[in-house]
């Protein structure tokens, strides 16, 4: 896979983490009916760059049923391309065992990416039934950035905030990853090997975000502190 322009950059600052918390504040909230689970979609890139972090996003996933168990538990779905023009959607599994085994089943391949096939695919999803959430993992972008906008658009209308976290410095993905997380009420956070727990944390608060609202981040926040803390703090001000 062919990158952008760009030195790669640094872990994430404090600077970083704080812009993303307060991005995160401006998103809709996850509300869902009662007696229904959160639902949320986890998009990723399965292209050969990924492949030294791809097992570690499998333990990543699996902290974020955990996190949403006691709320009523959380549906999760992945979505990952790879290879020529290849991208796939699991059904939608309700405890990580299920994800990880699909997850760790997949082997990464060379290609470019397809960005816009996981928003239109969350798009989707989304018009059937209540989505609180992409999450999106990549570090890459090498498609037609109006066309991607214009998806990210739509998402945005059906109350779907997309969370894009960059992996590396490519300058180019940095551009496109920031304006699909405005377009659709999201936020952008880059990371790297040097973050791996911020980002767990991170996704972790999310998914409880996903599941419960506000109320169930809240509740979350005070109990683990840390990055959970933080983002309970700028989603509700408590």
């Amino acid at each position: 896979m062919q990158h952008g322009d760009g030195a790669a950059a640094p872990a994430s600052s404090d600077s970083e983490i704080d812009a993303f918390l307060q991005k995160v504040k401006s998103a809709p909230p996850a509300n869902r009916a009662p007696g229904t689970r959160g639902r949320l979609i986890f998009g990723m890139d399965a292209t050969a760059s990924r492949e030294p972090t791809w097992d570690r996003a499998c333990q990543i996933q699996g902290e974020m049923f955990s996190a949403t168990a006691e709320l009523g538990g959380l549906d999760v779905q992945l979505v990952f391309f790879r290879g020529f023009g290849e991208c796939k959607a699991s059904k939608w599994a309700s405890d990580g065992k299920a994800l990880a085994r699909l997850m760790t089943s997949v082997m990464c391949r060379a290609g470019r990416t397809q960005i816009g096939r996981v928003l239109s695919h969350a798009v989707t999803e989304a018009s059937k039934a209540k989505v609180g959430a992409l999450v999106y993992v990549g570090d890459c972008f090498e498609e037609d950035i109006d066309a991607v906008c214009h998806t990210a658009g739509e998402l945005g209308l059906l109350g779907v905030p997309a969370f894009m976290f960059h992996e590396g410095g490519d300058l180019v993905a940095a551009r496109a990853f920031r304006e699909i997380a405005r377009l659709t009420g999201g936020a952008y956070c880059p990371f790297d090997t040097g973050s791996a727990r911020q980002l767990r944390e991170l996704l972790s608060a999310v998914a409880v975000y996903a599941a419960g609202g506000r109320a169930a981040l809240l509740a979350h926040g005070k109990r683990h502190g840390g990055m959970a803390l933080q983002l309970t703090h700028t989603m509700t001000g408590k």
